[in-house]
């Protein structure tokens, strides 16, 4: 994206959409685009989910939600829902729990850590860029996530 002093979670989103193979192949292996904006119904509420894969080898969908502030708890709190109603309503008996993943514009940890209970490891918050990291970087870090999850889910 260029090089711009705000942008919209749309336009991001919608960036992304564009790029989506590339986008899909910065994640890792196995990954597997399934809505964008996915409504979801809960008692008579409705949400927008920004965007769900799912990832065959993990047997699990990945929920990205973008914020294009910095990091609340409100912003935690909808990207939990999304899990939970994912985790409850759309998935299977044998698959793994979903992951939630929120990209902001500015992480605050102290935020997430207080929000989130001490074992939750399903959702992740990361500060976006306007660079991406070297490919490898990029590699390295998705792997190291991924390699933790599922040594999580294998200990379960």
């Amino acid at each position: 994206m260029k090089r711009e002093s705000a942008y919209y979670e749309k336009d991001l989103e919608g960036a992304i959409i564009v790029h989506l193979q590339e986008f899909l192949l910065e994640l890792g292996n196995g990954f597997s685009f399934v809505a964008r904006q996915k409504r979801i119904h809960i008692e008579g509420d409705e949400f927008f989910v920004d965007l769900v894969f799912y990832n065959r080898l993990l047997q699990s969908f990945v929920i990205i939600e973008i914020k294009t502030h910095k990091l609340t708890h409100q912003d935690i709190g909808q990207l939990q829902i999304y899990v939970n109603y994912y985790d409850s309503i759309e998935r299977l008996p044998y698959e793994h729990p979903t992951i939630g993943i929120l990209i902001c514009a500015s992480k605050n940890d102290a935020v997430a850590k207080f929000t989130l209970p001490e074992d939750q490891k399903q959702i992740v918050a990361s500060q976006y860029e306007l660079y991406l990291p070297t490919e490898q970087q990029l590699l390295d870090e998705v792997n190291k996530e991924l390699e933790s999850f599922v040594s999580k889910v294998g200990d379960e």
